[in-house]
């Protein structure tokens, strides 16, 4: 996965949603959503060491991918951080966005408990490890919430072959760190 900035085509403002941080006190101020690049504390360095330099205070509104990209779209933010391609072409494309910058990418890992009860280090592939999930019934932890990292999740599930559901598959609606930390003190695996 890779994270890019999307710009509005439009002139910046101030976020019309409620800042979760901001990093900054100049007088250039503008907003952005993103979720696990500010959770992580990225976000932080890099718009205090931009705010630095340009005079800007920056308004992180945490929302992942598909919430950032419906407020940009809906004006509610200036710019976004996001790893949603698809999304993102499209919003260029479309017209209402611009600029997409590629500034990083991330991994994808399948985590879960040292007992590994689905046998998942094992595994050839994602696909077959979430097949071994499904097969063993063993907990599992989604964050369910259409964000580039839910996405991710769905296409590897897709690959597999498996509809997950049932008591084993857990929809937590939550952002990453949270959705990690109860797969883990549940023992399970996200």
């Amino acid at each position: 996965m890779t994270f890019v900035i999307l710009l509005l085509s439009a002139s910046i403002s101030l976020a019309q949603e409620k800042c979760d941080a901001v990093y900054g006190n100049g007088k250039n101020k503008f907003s952005l959503a993103t979720g696990s690049p500010g959770e992580l504390g990225i976000l932080k360095v890099l718009g205090e060491a931009f705010a630095k330099e340009n005079d800007t205070a920056l308004c992180w509104i945490k929302a992942g991918s598909a919430d950032s990209i419906k407020f940009l779209k809906e004006k509610k933010v200036d710019m976004i951080m996001v790893h949603a391609p698809a999304a993102e072409k499209k919003a260029v494309a479309d017209g209402w966005a611009t600029k997409r910058m590629l500034i990083g990418s991330n991994e994808f890992y399948i985590v879960g408990p040292a007992v590994d009860p689905a046998k998942i280090s094992e595994a050839k592939s994602a696909a077959d490890a979430y097949q071994r999930i499904a097969s063993a019934k063993a907990k599992f932890f989604s964050r369910g919430d259409n964000s580039g990292t839910h996405k991710k999740e769905t296409d590897v599930w897709q690959k597999s072959g498996v509809v997950p559901s049932g008591p084993w598959y857990i929809v937590t609606k939550d952002f990453m760190t949270a959705t990690l930390k109860r797969a883990d003190q549940e023992k399970g695996t996200s």
